[in-house]
């Protein structure tokens, strides 16, 4: 049976994370993430992390819940999220109310997987992400959800990097980046130095200062993309594990995309390929 709470108030301790939307890392710290909106809830819901917690309105609550049961693969589960149920006047004081639209959960950060023990688990020859120094919590979610439709195994976030499952990035990558998994690297260069030595795999950098085209270069093998920071592309310490660099060719003096937008055009192409 679904735990149940109506609330008159936010000043319960098991809703700070609710109140505190705004501090990101200090949820990082503890372990949660916050999914906030209606599809990213349902797909938060379809997954198997452990959810903590809803907060939602009657009205959401009816619509999620018709026949007031958890999906079946999370009845038997022994930790049940509790849902607090409040007027639409109280959710709306949460910040944000326009973006998550009453319907918010909190949610255990899965157990990260090794790098390894994901690469002898996927189908080869596999295709991986990495991000060097992408900040911008929006542009993570949305390389996140490009990375899903488009089939990647894994996705390596450098020490410099925002983590996919930042507020902002959960709800930029609709709740896809909860089917993909992730690993956060100490050290980026050495993990892709051990992708190139110990489990074959090229690495190619988007860098768009190159002169050699996306269009001319094979990436139906073993493959991990690397996407740099917003502003100064790949870092220098990158650039020299890579063994292939690449750009888009583009028309009109247009020198760089959006990682966003680079992130699609390079996963379709290596889609493209891997399905020839």
């Amino acid at each position: 049976m679904l735990m149940m709470k109506q609330i008159t108030s936010l000043d319960i301790p098991d809703l700070h994370p609710y109140r505190t939307l705004r501090r990101p890392m200090e949820h990082m710290k503890d372990g949660i993430f916050v999914a906030e909106g209606a599809k990213v809830v349902q797909r938060l819901l379809d997954s198997d992390l452990t959810i903590i917690s809803f907060l939602m309105t009657n009205e959401w609550c009816v619509k999620l819940f018709p026949d007031h049961k958890l999906p079946v693969h999370r009845q038997n589960n022994a930790e049940q999220p509790t849902i607090y149920l409040a007027e639409k006047e109280l959710v709306e004081s949460i910040v944000g109310y326009n973006l998550h639209q009453g319907i918010m959960a909190i949610a255990k950060l899965p157990v990260e997987q090794s790098l390894e023990k994901i690469i002898s688990s996927v189908t080869k020859p596999y295709l991986i992400v990495a991000l060097d120094g992408l900040v911008n919590a929006e542009n993570v979610g949305l390389v996140m959800r490009n990375c899903a439709a488009f089939g990647v195994d894994a996705v390596l976030v450098g020490e410099t990097s925002s983590s996919p499952y930042l507020r902002r990035a959960v709800r930029n990558s609709m709740g896809t980046v909860f089917t993909i998994p992730i690993v956060h690297a100490d050290n980026l260069a050495a993990s892709l130095t051990d992708l190139k030595n110990k489990y074959s795999a090229r690495i190619i950098g988007a860098h768009p200062r190159e002169e050699a085209s996306l269009h001319a270069i094979n990436v139906s093998g073993n493959v991990c993309i690397v996407l740099g920071n917003e502003g100064d592309g790949i870092s220098q310490a990158i650039l020299e594990v890579c063994t292939d660099l690449v750009a888009i060719p583009m028309m009109n003096g247009t020198d760089s995309l959006n990682v966003a937008s680079a992130s699609a055009v390079f996963l379709y192409e290596a889609r493209k390929q891997r399905s020839l």
